[in-house]
């Protein structure tokens, strides 16, 4: 493959991974806009992401088997289809659940846009700069999440919902037709087994119910709704039994033995973390800044520009610096480092924050994020032979994906008990005793009274006005809380680095053969 059309393969491959990964958070701030379009409620609305969310996390780890028993090309080719007509689908839906069902199999689509986007990446590059093929791939994994919900905003706010969908289509069509010219099956093929049906039928019982439960347990006040129990209980039947029906079956659908690396399991449990920090941060930043502090999408967006572009920079010189022979572990702790800093910082924010209050702490989030995904990757393959490389991505990606699922459903329900809580402590302060208090009601009184409001109109409006005040801080300190608490989980991994094991890879990467097309 010349070199020209090794770099129109990368960049293709990159741009459909980032295009998923968009897509995992660009409907978040339009649910309101498809519910009121709809016809539907926002809690039904909210199914639109939960449905893609349940179809990615199945996928993910079975790309692997599916790339060999299908052909990897095939397969490829044939899922950003899916991906691109569902997204059409999407945008033409009529009613909520025909949305739903889109966006379900839009998320089967988009599975293998992740995991088999990074084994062809991987695949592009020899042994010695497979470093760089880390960084390059890590771009589209950290960029995706973070512009998804600024990008859906912009879109929505001046377009309309459904080109949320439709800005997939030409993307799609140009990487299915350029794939179909220049990407083969890669050199080093593997037999494609028997069919593992029990384990695709547990896989998707259990952590689809698993994902379910992540995504509607705060919405539906978690274990006091009957069907949040029973698929509970059913996500940890299914997984226990997916597990030991894999370890026993002779040709697994996913090969959980690859997990006896322990670099990959520490990757996988790290990855895990750093999708806690990218999908929680991005979730709950944009919220932060625009209810609290009443920034436009537009606004946030701009927030979050100094920080991507810097680590962009920070995903190559890390890759430079590990083929340097910097230690992957040093980066991590210095990553993970730099997100507590971020979110230390944040953690003390007011209403009064400015711009620059929040682009700081933003950059030591996207450059600790940056710092982390190029070692992780590296750490996740060190050690795995070319054949396992594919099924070890895979897996970390489900960590990751299944991460940012569980680091929202945390801090979602933690935000609603802080609040609770800091609403309940500021109100115990609020005694007829406190001078403040009553200097304060008598200023919103004689406001009001002197815009033409009757005494008891105005009375009335000024508790009005000092319950809209406590309703503000309690949020503005609950977030602080969860920003601390996203630091902590980030703190709690650091130990896991002493379980590593620096090992160089055993093999080099098989090289993908050009297309006779």
């Amino acid at each position: 493959m010349t070199g020209l059309k090794r770099n129109i393969l990368l960049f293709t491959v990159i741009g459909a991974a980032m295009m998923e990964l968009i897509d995992t958070s660009i409907v978040n701030v339009a649910l309101s806009h498809m519910s009121g379009n709809l016809g539907a409620t926002l809690e039904d609305t909210s199914w639109v992401i939960t449905s893609y969310a349940i179809a990615n996390v199945i996928v993910i780890p079975i790309t692997s088997f599916l790339a060999v028993k299908l052909g990897r090309r095939s397969y490829y080719i044939g899922s950003v289809i899916l991906f691109t007509l569902c997204s059409f689908l999407c945008g033409q839906a009529t009613n909520i659940w025909m949305l739903v069902a889109f966006r379900f199999l839009q998320g089967m689509g988009g599975g293998a846009l992740l995991s088999v986007s990074q084994a062809i990446v991987f695949e592009l590059f020899p042994k010695e700069k497979r470093n760089v093929a880390s960084a390059l791939f890590g771009i589209g994994v950290f960029i995706g999440p973070t512009i998804g919900p600024t990008l859906g905003g912009v879109i929505t706010e001046y377009l309309s919902w459904p080109w949320i969908f439709f800005i997939n289509v030409p993307i799609g069509i140009a990487v299915a037709v350029l794939c179909f010219m220049l990407l083969g099956e890669p050199a080093l093929k593997q037999e494609a087994g028997r069919i593992d049906w029990a384990g695709i039928f547990l896989l998707a019982v259990g952590v689809g119910s698993l994902q379910t439960v992540l995504e509607r347990g705060e919405t539906e006040d978690w274990f006091d709704t009957t069907y949040i129990i029973y698929l509970t209980a059913t996500a940890v039947l299914g997984i226990f039994l997916f597990i030991w029906w894999e370890l026993r079956v002779k040709e697994p659908v996913v090969n959980l033995r690859v997990l006896k690396s322990r670099n990959l399991s520490v990757a996988a449990i790290l990855t895990f973390v750093s999708g806690v920090g990218i999908f929680t941060s991005v979730f709950i930043t944009p919220v932060f800044a625009q209810r609290l502090l009443n920034f436009t999408p537009t606004q946030t967006g701009l927030l979050l520009l100094p920080g991507a572009i810097l680590a962009l920079g920070g995903l190559m010189i890390s890759a430079r610096l590990l083929q340097r022979g910097l230690s992957p572990l040093v980066m991590i702790f210095t990553g993970i480092g730099l997100f507590i800093l971020f979110s230390w910082q944040m953690s003390r924010l007011n209403i009064a924050a400015g711009r620059a209050d929040i682009s700081i702490p933003l950059i030591w989030r996207g450059v600790g994020l940056a710092i982390i995904t190029v070692p992780l990757t590296a750490l996740a393959v060190s050690g795995l032979e070319p054949r396992d490389m594919p099924q070890g991505a895979a897996l970390n990606n489900m960590m990751r994906q299944l991460g940012g699922s569980f680091g929202i459903a945390l801090v979602n329900t933690y935000l609603t008990n802080r609040n609770a809580i800091h609403r309940t402590d500021l109100l115990s302060n609020l005694t007829p005793g406190n001078p403040l208090l009553a200097e304060r009601l008598s200023g919103y009184t004689y406001y009001f009274t002197t815009k033409g409001a009757t005494a008891p109109e105005a009375q009335q409006q000024a508790l009005k006005l000092l319950d809209n005040a406590v309703v503000r801080q309690s949020n503005v300190l609950s977030f602080g809380d969860a920003y601390l608490l996203i630091g902590t989980v980030f703190l709690a991994a650091l130990p896991l680095l002493l379980l590593a094991v620096r090992k160089k890879p055993s093999a080099q990467p098989a090289p993908v053969i050009l297309s006779d097309h």
